[in-house]
Order: C-alpha cells, then sequence, then structure tokens
C-alpha cells in the first residue's frame, strides 16, 4: 500500500459495473435531519472548474530536476509555465543561467525540417540529451503516422507494419504498466513513446551552429532486460527462469537486432524454475515492493502470451542484480516462493477471453513463506558462491548497495553497486521474520562465509536505511532507531562503535553524499527546526566525529533538495500548503543562494484559487500534537456551516498530509481535496499517533499490536476540536473516505464511531488484514515467534478484522474495489460486503472491472462518483443526470486541441469559463 498507489491518472475511462443497495433517501440512524444553516446545493459548478484538465492550464511546473553535466558542476533543467517550456544551463560556480538554445530558432529549424508549424511557445521537446562534448543535443519528436518527412528513410514495409502493430500492442499495455518500474530501467532522456497514429522522430541539433539534422540510425535505448557492468563489457539477464550473460560486441548486436543469429551467449544457471529464478516470475527479492514488482513482471508475460509462441525464450531482466565496482562480481537475493500458495485475479475484459491470473501471495502468519538465499557470481569463472548467511527462520536479506550516481543516471547507467570498494567481500542484512532481529553481515566473496558485525535488538519492528561504507571500508555509517529516534551512528569495519553522528529529538533521514576528506556527511532531517511543523525536511551538514551539525537551507517550509555528485553544490525546491514553490541552488555550506524559478500562481489566484490552512490539535490524550491541512470551498461563506470529511491514510509507513503546494499530483489530477471542497465540504488531512516514521519510534509503532483501531480516536479528535474552533463546521455532518489503508480505516471509522462518523467511501480496503501480504501486515501489527520444546520455531498472528464489526454500521459506507486488485486482493472488499449482508445492512458496493489497486483509467470516474456519495448524503443534494458531463466537456476539448503543440500537451490556453449543467438533481439521503 505505498502511497504512490493513492494517485489516479487521468486518463480515458473504462467500462464500469456498478452493484448498489437501494439507496433510501431517508435519513441513516443517528443523522439529524436538514438545517436551515447548511449551503442549499452542492456547487457543481464550482467544483467543475478544478478539475485536473483545468487546473493543467493554470499551473505548470512546480519544482526545478536538475540534470547534472559531465564537466564541472553543471547542470541543466527544463521549465513550463504559462510562456512555455524552456530549457536552461546553470554553471553555480560562475552563478550563471543561459537558455540552453534559442527556442525561436530551433522552432523554425524544426518547422523546415518537418514540414509541421511550431513556434517558441510550443515545441515539442519534453527532455534532452547532451552529446558530442555536450557540444550537441539530441531529442525526440512526436508526428502525425502519415506526416511526409524531408529525408526521412523509409522502413520497409513489413517492418513498417510490425513498428505500427507494436505501437498499438504497447499503447493497449499502457493502462497496465506502473507508473514506476523499480529501477528495471530509469535513467537517460527520452521522450515519451509516441502515441496511435504517430511516429517519433529524433533529431540532433549543434547549439554554436545552430544546425538541426533528422537521425536516419537513432541511438539505441538501453533494453529492460540488460544489466550493465560498471566497465560496459558484461551483460547479464534472463531467458525461461536462468540467468545467461554476453559481452559488449554481442551487446552491440542485440541493441542493432534483438534476433541476430550471431549472437553467442553464455548460460551461467541451470537451476532457475518458476518461483525459484532470477526474474521474471522467478521470485527474486524479499520486501512488499519486491513482491509487487513480480506480480507486475507476472502481468507482463501472461499479456504477451496470446502474442508469442514461445515467451520462455525472450530475453527478460533479471531482478536485484547489485554489481561490485570492479565489475568482477555481482550478487543478487533470490526468492524460493514454490511453497507459497497461489492467489488469483480473473481479467473480465482480456481479449478475446477473460483470462485467470495467478501469481504466489504470502500471506500473513502462514507456515510457508518465501525463503532467501545470498548468491555471488564470478564474472570471469563464471561460477555462482552461495553465502552461507542462515540465521533466522525465514528470515529476509537485502545487499547493501549504493545508487548509481546522478552523471550515471544520465546515461542509463541505472544498475546498483556494492556498498563498499573492491569485490573480496559483500555487506548485507538479515531481519527476522517478526522484524525485531537485525544483522548487518559481510560475506566473503570468495569462501562464502558470513560475519555479524551490528546487531540490532528490540520489541518492536526494526527499520533501516542503507548502510555507507567509507573510508577504503574500515568504517561504516549506519542508522538506528535505538535510543527512540532515527540517528546515524559511526562504526569501524570490525563493528567497533566509536560514536554517534547526530542525536537529538528529530530524525536524521537520508545521507546525499559523505565528503572523506573533510570528515563530513550531507542529509536530511526531519523534526530539528524549532517552531516549525516536525514534519518539514531540511538539509544539513555534519561531521563524522558528531559535531557541526549545521542547516544549509533555513526557512520555515519543507524542502526538497538534489546534490552534485561532487558534494559542493544543492539544488533545493521549499514550499507550504499555502505558499508558491521557490526553487535556488546553494553551496555546500548553505550559502551563495541563486534563484532558479519562482512558480508564478497568479492565474491560479485570478480564477478564484485560495491557498488550504494548515493547522495542529491535540491527539485524543491530549499531549501528542497532531498537524494537519484544511481545505475550504473557494466560495467560503463563514455565516454558513458546512459538513467536514476528513480525507485518511492511516500510515504506518505514511499518513498522507500534505506539507509542500500540492494544488496537482504529477500525473495531473487535480488534488483530490481541493476539488471535494469546492461542492461544499470544509476537507481536512490529519495525522494520527501511529502514522508516520518520521517523528518518534514511540509515534510510529503507537499502533503496533492494534493495526484496525489505532489512529480512529485521533481523527475524532480531531474533528471534534476543529468544530469546537470554527462554528462553521457542522459536527453532526461528518463524513471520511480512503483508498488502501484508507478506505480500510474508513470502514473502520463508521463501525467503531457509528454515531459520529455518518458517510464513508471507502476504496480498496485491506478489511482483512490476515489475508493482505505478510510483509505489510505483519510488520506493522507484529507476528509471534514461537519456540516449543524441541526447537521448533513457528508464528503466530491475530488480527482483528472489519468483517467482525459490521453489526455495528450505522451511517452511509459505500465499498469499491478493483476486480483484479492484485495488492490489496478484492477479497478484501467482498468479506467485507458478505458481513454486511449478513449483518442485515444497507450499504453500497462498485467493482471496476479491469481496474488493479490505482484505479488507472477510472479514476476520474470514481472521483466524480465520491462526489455525488457525499453530495446527496451530507448536503441533501446531487446530480442525477446519468452523463458526468464535466468528464465529457474536458475530454471533448483535449480532443480538440492541437496535438502537434506544446509538449505534453495541447495547448496553454486557459478556460475558466463553465458551462451550465443539465440532469435532474435529487434530494439525497440525510
Amino acid at each position: 500500500m505505498k502511497k504512490s498507489h493513492l494517485n489516479y491518472a487521468l486518463v480515458a475511462a473504462g467500462v464500469l459495473v456498478l452493484i448498489s443497495s437501494s439507496l433510501t433517501g431517508g435519513p441513516a440512524d443517528g443523522v439529524p435531519a436538514s438545517s436551515p444553516a447548511r449551503p442549499a446545493k452542492a456547487n457543481y459548478e464550482l467544483a467543475g472548474r478544478w478539475t485536473g484538465a483545468k487546473v493543467s492550464k493554470l499551473l505548470f511546473d512546480t519544482a526545478v530536476t536538475p540534470h547534472w553535466m559531465d564537466t564541472g558542476d553543471r547542470f541543466w533543467y527544463t521549465f513550463e509555465n504559462s510562456a512555455g517550456r524552456k530549457f536552461y544551463l546553470v554553471d553555480p560556480a560562475k552563478k550563471t543561467k543561459s537558455m540552453v538554445f534559442d527556442p525561436a530558432k530551433l522552432a523554425a529549424a524544426l518547422t523546415t525540417a518537418t514540414g509541421l508549424p511550431y513556434d517558441s511557445q510550443h515545441l515539442p521537446i519534453t527532455t534532452i540529451r547532451f552529446v558530442k562534448n555536450e557540444s550537441s543535443i539530441q531529442f525526440e519528436v512526436n508526428v502525425p503516422r502519415d506526416a511526409v518527412i524531408p529525408g526521412e528513410k523509409k522502413p520497409p514495409a513489413a517492418a513498417a507494419t510490425d513498428a505500427n502493430q507494436q505501437q498499438d500492442d504497447a499503447e493497449a499495455q499502457d493502462a497496465e504498466t506502473p507508473q514506476q518500474q523499480f529501477g528495471l530501467r530509469g535513467g537517460g532522456n527520452y521522450g515519451p513513446p509516441p502515441g496511435r497514429n504517430q511516429k517519433q522522430l529524433v533529431f540532433e541539433y549543434e547549439l554554436a551552429a545552430n544546425r538541426l539534422t533528422l537521425l536516419d540510425d537513432p541511438p539505441k535505448r538501453k533494453p529492460t532486460w540488460a544489466s550493465v557492468s560498471p566497465d560496459d563489457k558484461t551483460i547479464i539477464f534472463v531467458r525461461n527462469h536462468n540467468l545467461y550473460m554476453m559481452d559488449d560486441q554481442n551487446y552491440a548486436k542485440a541493441l542493432k537486432n534483438a534476433n541476430d543469429a550471431s549472437i553467442q551467449e553464455t548460460q551461467l544457471t541451470t537451476d532457475g524454475v518458476e518461483d525459484f529464478g532470477y526474474g521474471g516470475r522467478g521470485g527474486l527479492g524479499g520486501d512488499q515492493q519486491e513482491q509487487q514488482l513480480q506480480q507486475q513482471q507476472q502481468q507482463q508475460e501472461q499479456n504477451q502470451e496470446g502474442q508469442q509462441q514461445d515467451n520462455t525464450r525472450q530475453r527478460q531482466a533479471a531482478g536485484n542484480i547489485v554489481w561490485s565496482r570492479d565489475s568482477r562480481k555481482f550478487a543478487l537475493i533470490r526468492r524460493d516462493s514454490r511453497k507459497i500458495p497461489k492467489l488469483w485475479v480473473i481479467n473480465a475484459l482480456a481479449n478475446p477471453r477473460p483470462t485467470l491470473e495467478t501469481y504466489p501471495y504470502a500471506m500473513p502468519g502462514e507456515a510457508n513463506t518465501p525463503q532467501s538465499q545470498l548468491e555471488i557470481f564470478d564474472v570471469a569463472a563464471k561460477s555462482r558462491l552461495l553465502a552461507k548467511a542462515e540465521s533466522f527462520k525465514d528470515q529476509t536479506m537485502q545487499i547493501e548497495m549504493d545508487r548509481p550516481s546522478a552523471r550515471q543516471r544520465e546515461h542509463e547507467k541505472t544498475e546498483s553497486l556494492w556498498a563498499g570498494p573492491g569485490s573480496d567481500k559483500i555487506y548485507f542484512q538479515r531481519l527476522s521474520r517478526d522484524l525485531k532481529r537485525l544483522d548487518i553481515c559481510v560475506a566473503d566473496t570468495a569462501s562464502g562465509e558470513v560475519k555479524p558485525v551490528i546487531q540490532e535488538r528490540m520489541n518492536v519492528y526494526i527499520e533501516t536505511k542503507p548502510l555507507k561504507v567509507i573510508n577504503n571500508a574500515s568504517e561504516l555509517i549506519f542508522w538506528s532507531e535505538r535510543d527512540g529516534w532515527g540517528h546515524y551512528y559511526l562504526y569501524g569495519s570490525d563493528g567497533t562503535l566509536k560514536n554517534r553522528i547526530t542525536s537529538g529529538e528529530f530524525v536524521a533521514e537520508d545521507i546525499s553524499n559523505v565528503d572523506e576528506k573533510s570528515r563530513e556527511v550531507y542529509l536530511t532531517a526531519s523534526g530539528r527546526e524549532d517552531g516549525e511543523d516536525p514534519y518539514y525536511m531540511h538539509f544539513y551538514s555534519a561531521k563524522l566525529d558528531g559535531s557541526g551539525m549545521k542547516v544549509l537551507d533555513a526557512g520555515d517550509a519543507s524542502h526538497t533538495v538534489n546534490m552534485s555528485d561532487s558534494g559542493r553544490y544543492f539544488v533545493d525546491t521549499f514550499s507550504r500548503v499555502n505558499t508558491a514553490p521557490k526553487s535556488v541552488v546553494l553551496d555546500n555550506a548553505g550559502s551563495n543562494a541563486m534563484p532558479l524559478e519562482n512558480v508564478d500562481v497568479g492565474p491560479l489566484m485570478a480564477a478564484g484559487f485560495k491557498f488550504p490552512e494548515p493547522f495542529k490539535v491535540k491527539a485524543d490524550d491530549g499531549i501528542t500534537d497532531l498537524y494537519g491541512v484544511m481545505y475550504k470551498p473557494f466560495d467560503f461563506d463563514p455565516s454558513k456551516r458546512y459538513p467536514i470529511i476528513a480525507y485518511v491514510y492511516p500510515g504506518p509507513q505514511t499518513e498522507s498530509v500534505n506539507k509542500t503546494f500540492t494544488v496537482k499530483s504529477q500525473t495531473g489530477q487535480a488534488n483530490n481535496q481541493m476539488f471535494m471542497a469546492n461542492f461544499g465540504f470544509i476537507m481536512i488531512e490529519i495525522g494520527n499517533r501511529g502514522g508516520n516514521p518520521h517523528r518518534s519510534k514511540w509515534y510510529h509503532t503507537f499502533g503496533y499490536g492494534n493495526l484496525r483501531d489505532y489512529g480512529l480516536a485521533d481523527k475524532k479528535a480531531a474533528i471534534e476540536q476543529l468544530a469546537a474552533r470554527y462554528p462553521w463546521i457542522d459536527i453532526d455532518r461528518v463524513g471520511i473516505w480512503g483508498h488502501s489503508g484508507g478506505g480500510f480505516m474508513t470502514a473502520a471509522a463508521l463501525l467503531i464511531y457509528p454515531d459520529f462518523f455518518k458517510v464513508g467511501w471507502s476504496e480498496s480496503g485491506n478489511h482483512e488484514n490476515n489475508i493482505y501480504n505478510n510483509t505489510w501486515s505483519e510488520k506493522h501489527h507484529g507476528v509471534k515467534e514461537v519456540t516449543d520444546k524441541d526447537g521448533k520455531v513457528t508464528f503466530e498472528y491475530s488480527i482483528d478484522k472489519n468483517s467482525e464489526i459490521a453489526k455495528n454500521l450505522k451511517g452511509h459506507l459505500m465499498l469499491v474495489t478493483g476486480d483484479i486488485d492484485n495488492n490489496v486482493h478484492p477479497s478484501n472488499t467482498y468479506r467485507m460486503a458478505d458481513a454486511l449482508i449478513k449483518a442485515n445492512k444497507r450499504f453500497d458496493m462498485m467493482v471496476l472491472p479491469g481496474q488493479r489497486h490505482g484505479y488507472t483509467t477510472d479514476g476520474e470516474y470514481v472521483t466524480w462518483l465520491r462526489a455525488d456519495y457525499f453530495a446527496k448524503h451530507l448536503l441533501g443534494d446531487y446530480d442525477q443526470s446519468i452523463d458526468i458531463s464535466e468528464i465529457n466537456r474536458d475530454r471533448q476539448q483535449a480532443d480538440h486541441s492541437p496535438q502537434q503543440g506544446a509538449a505534453g500537451r495541447g495547448t496553454t490556453t486557459q478556460n475558466q469559463q463553465q458551462n451550465g449543467r443539465g440532469g435532474r438533481r435529487g434530494s439525497g439521503g440525510n
């Protein structure tokens, strides 16, 4: 249930099945009749002005993402605003900022080269790559498929047909492809793939000469199946569950023609099988994210099975490979999932026939869990060594690694590297199944012998951050919550503690750079600055001896930083929910600030935008501070009384309370709370004890052992305090909604406090955590390890479920699920529905065909139906027309927008006028 799973892409909505019990139109038990003080109507007109499609014409980029170049500490970035998209080159040492190219000259050159009209505000370029010692750039342009391009090399007819079919197939799979591929590809700077009825051209532009050239043989992208060694000489991949290797010369052939019969490959393993292999369905890795990756790879294979006769012969990515820096060896964690029971979903929309999808899925407390082993490969010897890493029953393991540098990622070098130099030893961590025992170990890569270096023990779950191996492997930087707060400690390579690096009642977060010469570390931390929201992130330097910690980006805001590989400069973008973002570049002393971008919110404000308001209340204990955000309607009238709706996600890995300026998501969807508020609601996001790791360990683990109920009292207490503080909040009309863990919490709220929470919208909730995945449920609720008199170890797990209290329902509850959700399986929702039926409760339910956990193609549809539901039951006024005319209008306008205009959008013209709405309104369910 990662947070990222909560963001919905605004793409074409699919067909939906609505399974609904009768909506009575009368009041629910305990819900008062309408009050004269309440708004007369749900404001569909105002809400319709703040959809993602409309907001995207008022607000463009909100942050600077630097692309660090190969020479010096220079970087380039692109930024779009109402004047169009521009590309800038920055030299922090000289404090200069200039355009990479003259957009007017490039637009003229592109128009001449393609016969398609462009101007400086509507260049069809989203990203660039510097080439030829940074004297030229390359970029992609998508044009109509039938466009006649001067000088274009025509592919053979058969190849063109194949390319068109491949493009159609790729588009058909787009909706199923996850937004993140967890490092399978990434890196490089390439434009988006062409859409239906488009083709892609690649150009090179000489910057000094202003000369544009159409490339007949454009550079080949790194294929998803290739794991390339640091020296670029060895490539590892998977075929039919086993590892294969090729050298750089054969790889060059594969880039030109993957089916070249002269390509020579070496098979490294022969024992890979389904659910115990090296990629695809082989089961690599050990955590929740890796389980999801395995499921995604399986989905892709199943999508291909109807198109290819022998899918097992295709090259696939070898998951989880980590290289030694000298390229002599690589290692991976291989998981044996053969004993894991299978789970299924049926894709009813698959063509030409519905398909059954099968995948291993470990549930909490089950006897069989994936078994992990550390395998180390010698490239020259083509040999494999199994590390002697066994210690805890059902343990998980993870190799300690360093991410590739910023410069490497610019060149598609995305492979992770062993922490530390050389290839004679490798560091890894092993964690007991109950997560209470952690060993940081080092393995001898010649013998496989393993030695624990640092051992950590707690009575709640242990969390980790990457180990840093420094000073020619003589020192280790280790992160621990042993004193109740997350901090870094300096160890010798023999496991001797030298000193703390950070200390105090705050959380040291992620390390960006370690300067071994100055003995200094650069890291983020939260909660250290007095008088600020403790969730605000800042960037710091600290001496390795524990002295001299210094904030480098002072200012009452939350900061996101990106540091150069040299550690001399960093880009800082900062904002609050009630301030516009700014981006600057600073040196590693936090000085010599150079402004980059100030986000222009003028068009938003002119359209009527109002900033949300941060607030602070006490938790139910009357002591703990909770931090939240309130969204009011943009036509807010303090003389009226408004229903209040809480958007919830209980954590414990995140509370989903915005801390920065967030008007739209990365996918372009309008902020849900802003959108909902404009119907006539007060919307809030508020934390709860047990909800977030960026505070104390006490706060984070508050819900340990009580995963169903732990956050509800705080949500209720927060709303009560706000209602007492503000007379325009109607405490008798309280709603709640959430997705995934938030869907689980929403249903629980209506069942634990049925007289307080009157309306709930529950999406894909893990209502039955005994059938959710074992990694999340066992970690955050706890699993008990039991050893009998004979030394046999077993595990016991018990958790309260929403279905057990279905009899308590009094308010209006909507349950929603995607029918092929392979993260939170639909059975969670079905079992909740079954319990409500057996309790003779009226409720509502919607099943989304062909949707997984993220509701990608149906997200916009669901957003509007959610608003209808709360409008009906909290405002007594809702739209009963069959068509959702706002979606139809937005899409009609998008369809008629110029497609060859600015990159990534049809037009930048603002359209703030909202047409009148037709249809019948109904008096609803209060």
